[in-house]
């Protein structure tokens, strides 16, 4: 509570610098969106979306 996703992405970076991520928000994509795309985050998915969306991100940010 009281962070985003970016800053929560950081501080998990600094733990696991080869964590890897994917997005979901049900904003549209930002600047702060990009930034953590820069850091290494992969996909950005909004919501609502499917499972198969969700799941398909996964499995490519997992073969990455």
């Amino acid at each position: 509570p009281g962070i985003d996703g970016l800053e929560t992405y950081q501080r998990v970076l600094q733990i696991h610098p080869k964590q890897k991520a994917i997005l979901v928000s049900g904003f549209s994509e930002t600047n702060r969106v990009r930034e953590a795309q820069r850091l290494g985050a992969g996909a950005y998915i909004k919501k609502p979306y499917a499972m198969e969306t969700i799941g398909m991100a996964i499995r490519d940010e997992l073969s990455r």
